[in-house]
């Protein structure tokens, strides 16, 4: 009679050895078919091949790849735990497991992102430290993570060393389909234990969109090519955060308490009050171009956020911050917009689109920031390529304030 062992050892499938597999598929027993730069097998299981490491790597003189080998004090996939935590970041679709594997490139962007990038993301003041030590902590949980703040690395170092530019983006590349794919398993399963994972992978995507640089023929929230990627990035943000808000801004991301409203310079102000007057005067000849008075109240919404958002940045400016301190503000007037008129803006409306423009001033006070170098040209140089010539005097004042005397030249597809 045929013993159970027997049978399970007649059952077990068997396969070519491939002597030139990655070591993933080796590890773990199974035939590679060696396809570059990611093997089928772990494409399909969402983890980051030995082959995809290779060749994002910069093209320097081979190095040894180092495997962090599991260690005895870490708990095992198949024994029991009480960490209850973990087990429900995906009651849905298995997420991907955590690397098993590192490069010494990894190791490199890894490094790079908690001693440099991740200080690129504060205002130098944060107190709960958010980004520098609890994001890369999560990323040892929840894969997307890690992988977002890897390519989120790379385009940083990119930016720093234009001679190896083209391997960084590689990496960058590289890790960021891999986080975009493990995050997108578990978005249908948000719930109260994983948001916050899932909120700052999606924060992460859109950094990553930023950091990548103005692309040709895209504009943030409008396109030359259908819908734009950034304002898909945006939406998904939203959905994430009217689902779960008061659970995601609790713990190390409740909000802090604000300080005391900041004094504007009288240079300041006088500057301030210049851009609020044109934007007055832009909300009158829209008035006078329509009779729907739901049109009119609509204009009139997004321009009276506009202002407001102006006297918030100028507050800040006073405060001396700048650069990437701005971002919940300048970007928060796109967020807020109604849907209607994000609408306007897709389809790129004449009136809409000149609205846009003394937006885009905006961010021109964040260009200290190396995510926001030359997007105040790019979107201001394409409202103006695909507004009609009679509305472009519409435009005058952003044109003359973030170009002066030079011409705009839009990245068109």
């Amino acid at each position: 009679m045929e013993t159970g062992q027997a049978r399970r050892i007649r059952a077990r499938r068997t396969h070519q050895k491939s002597r030139l597999g990655c070591k993933t598929c080796k590890k773990r027993r199974v035939k590679c078919d060696e396809k570059k730069p990611t093997c089928t097998n772990c494409r399909q299981h969402a983890v980051i091949c030995d082959y995809a490491t290779e060749s994002a790597a910069p093209s320097r003189p081979p190095r040894r790849q180092y495997r962090f080998r599991q260690s005895k004090y870490e708990i095992q996939r198949d024994s029991p735990t009480t960490d209850t935590s973990i087990q429900s970041l995906s009651p849905g679709p298995t997420p991907p497991p955590p690397l098993e594997s590192i490069s010494l490139a990894d190791l490199h962007l890894f490094h790079h992102y908690v001693t440099s990038t991740a200080s690129t993301v504060t205002d130098g003041q944060d107190r709960k430290h958010v980004w520098d030590i609890h994001v890369p902590q999560w990323g040892f949980t929840f894969p997307s993570i890690l992988h977002l703040i890897l390519a989120f690395s790379a385009l940083h170092l990119a930016q720093q060393h234009p001679p190896l530019r083209a391997q960084y983006l590689d990496q960058a590349d590289a890790h960021f389909t891999f986080g975009v794919r493990s995050v997108t398993t578990v978005l249908a399963s948000l719930n109260e234990d994983n948001c916050q994972y899932i909120y700052i992978s999606a924060v992460l995507i859109c950094l990553v969109y930023f950091g990548h640089g103005p692309r040709a023929g895209e504009f943030l929230v409008f396109s030359e090519t259908g819908q734009a990627e950034w304002l898909v990035l945006m939406r998904g943000v939203k959905s994430i955060l009217e689902s779960r808000h008061a659970e995601i801004f609790s713990g190390v991301l409740a909000p802090e308490e604000l300080e005391g409203e900041a004094q504007v310079s009288e240079e300041l102000a006088e500057e301030l009050e210049r851009h609020k007057g044109r934007i007055r005067e832009v909300q009158l000849l829209i008035r006078a171009e329509t009779d729907d008075e739901v049109i009119k109240e609509m204009y009139d919404s997004a321009l009276n956020a506009l202002q407001e958002t102006f006297d918030e940045v100028y507050r800040m400016r006073g405060a001396g911050k700048h650069g990437v301190n701005l971002m919940h503000l300048v970007i928060g007037w796109l967020y807020r917009l109604r849907e209607g008129f994000v609408g306007w803006l897709e389809a790129k409306d004449p009136l809409a689109l000149a609205v846009l423009a003394y937006w885009a001033i905006l961010l021109k006070y964040m260009q200290s920031s190396w995510l926001m170098t030359g997007w105040h040209e790019h979107v201001l140089a394409g409202i103006q390529a695909s507004l009609p010539e009679e509305h472009r005097s519409w435009i005058r004042w952003p044109v003359e304030c973030i170009f002066g005397d030079r011409q705009p030249v839009a990245a068109l597809s």
